[in-house]
């Protein structure tokens, strides 16, 4: 069956419309500098348009980067860091779990208003039922975790925890937190939730580990990157 074309009753280039959803969800950008930063490439679009087009066409970018990476089997079942932060969604607190393996490919971002065994469930119930079951879990020492594993019947899974030793996942929200300064704030969590979703797979497709590569290899991968980003849903 033919996919329908989700550009066809847009009146501007699906190139432009590319170009605006990665520059607000890859770099920390206002919607107001993407408007900027078009109109020096001779594009004239609102800021308010950016918005629209981020809202209907992120998702839709995220969700075949996804399918993509994991019918190629890109992400691995080995050992998996879980993680969570405190986020505020219209001043109160939240919480954002995130899973990533052992390269760092984030795999799933969840988020919920409280922290306890409910919240975890969630958060792993989702995390295997489109990933599977990994070998080695690292978490930090939150009970909640085990309370989890022991009811999805994972004890028999390699559960490690201590004070560096899910270093890994710490320091992968730090993109995220870098780009969240330039949102400022969310209102609601169905926003917030939409938002570290996309965000994971833009940020999955570009992580091309530009310090563990020479220079030749790190230009053709990215070249790779942006061609297969210029081709989401090319037809």
């Amino acid at each position: 069956m033919t996919q329908p074309n989700p550009f066809r009753y847009f009146k501007t280039s699906p190139e432009i419309i590319r170009l605006a959803v990665m520059l607000y969800v890859r770099f920390p950008l206002s919607l107001r500098n993407v408007e900027d930063l078009l109109h020096e490439r001779g594009i004239e679009v609102s800021h308010d348009t950016v918005r629209y087009w981020w809202n209907r066409f992120g998702p839709m970018f995220a969700a075949e980067i996804r399918r993509c990476r994991i019918q190629s089997l890109r992400s691995s079942r080995w050992q998996w860091h879980l993680d969570k932060v405190f986020v505020k969604i219209s001043g109160k607190t939240h919480y954002l779990w995130r899973a990533i393996d052992h390269e760092g490919e984030v795999l799933e971002a969840v988020v919920t208003k409280t922290r306890d065994r409910a919240a975890a469930l969630r958060f792993l119930k989702k995390l295997l039922r489109r990933h599977g079951r990994p070998e080695v879990l690292v978490t930090d020492r939150l009970r909640t975790y085990g309370a989890a594993l022991r009811q999805l019947d994972l004890q028999g899974k390699q559960q490690l925890d201590g004070r560096w030793i899910n270093n890994r996942a710490e320091n992968s929200h730090l993109p995220l937190r870098r780009r969240e300064r330039a949102i400022l704030r969310f209102r609601r969590m169905r926003s917030r939730q939409k938002f570290a979703a996309v965000h994971s797979s833009v940020y999955n497709h570009f992580n091309l580990e530009r310090s563990l590569s020479s220079r030749s290899i790190f230009r053709t991968n990215r070249t790779a990157a942006l061609e297969e980003w210029r081709g989401l849903y090319a037809g």
